[in-house]
């Protein structure tokens, strides 16, 4: 990744603003939303600034002096100058999704920004807060947290109760709750899956493969698996490097998973 993405809270923060014009009053209007003390002295106490100055030695002289003292620096329009950059947002608060292309094409930050907001429903908002409200209630119900996120990841699954592209919101929450087996009865015990893997390209797994590497437990694979293929796999998925691979032939990953077997696709 060219950028770490990370979700700062800014409410009652000191950022600095300097310049005028368009586009320091669109980053103003940002920092707004997410609360930020916005000063506009090159001076102030803060660790983060947005140095909207149109004139470009100005700008650079700007965010060379900031840098100086430690400040976190954005340059708009001048991505050489950033030490970090401001997404396109998708707000279903308390949900933010971020879209970066890394400075190369805010055009193409924005169209996709308008595609996920036509497919992301209101709703989405009030089922994130009602299950952080349920967080307890899960726990008690599941005290080991693999149970815990195998039983969550059901229930949001494509078509499921809580499925988030289907409107489910607070009601279906406290149903799947109320609803839900407090044991795993209908999982089948853990069990191996052999995903062939043809190219270096994550563009080229099926469906199929893409939906398991993202449920897997442990990934076992061999030096030749490109790490795009990886990182499609959960962050908390166990990695097992294997110089060979006993359990298949060719190039390919071997997932441990737990849960019933699926059909195929």
């Amino acid at each position: 990744m060219h950028s770490l993405p990370l979700f700062m809270k800014l409410t009652h923060r000191p950022v600095i603003l300097l310049g005028m014009g368009e586009a320091a009053d669109a980053k103003r209007r940002l920092l707004e939303r997410a609360g930020a003390d916005i000063r506009t002295e090159e001076a102030a106490d803060a660790s983060l600034a947005i140095v909207a100055i149109e004139d470009e030695d100005e700008a650079q002289a700007a965010a060379e002096r900031l840098k100086a003292r430690g400040v976190l620096v954005n340059v708009v329009d001048r991505p050489s100058l950033c030490d970090f950059t401001l997404p396109a947002i998708v707000d279903r608060d308390p949900v933010l999704i971020a879209i970066g292309t890394g400075a190369a094409s805010a055009g193409l930050a924005k169209a996709l920004r308008q595609r996920l907001e036509a497919l992301l429903p209101d709703a989405l908002g009030p089922l994130a807060a009602a299950l952080g409200r349920a967080r307890s209630a899960m726990r008690v119900r599941w005290p080991d947290a693999a149970t815990r996120r195998r039983m969550l990841d059901s229930a949001l699954g494509e078509g499921a109760l809580l499925d988030p592209f289907l409107s489910a919101g607070p009601d279906e929450v406290d149903q799947w709750l109320a609803e839900a087996p407090e044991q795993e009865s209908d999982k089948a015990g853990f069990r191996l899956e052999i995903i062939p893997v043809t190219s270096a390209d994550p563009d080229d797994l099926t469906l199929r493969a893409t939906r398991l590497l993202g449920q897997a437990d442990m990934v076992f694979h061999t030096a030749d698996i490109a790490p795009a293929i990886l990182h499609r796999a959960r962050a908390d998925a166990r990695r097992s490097y294997s110089a060979q691979a006993p359990h298949w032939s060719g190039p390919g990953l071997a997932l441990w998973l737990c849960g019933k077997q699926e059909e195929q696709a």
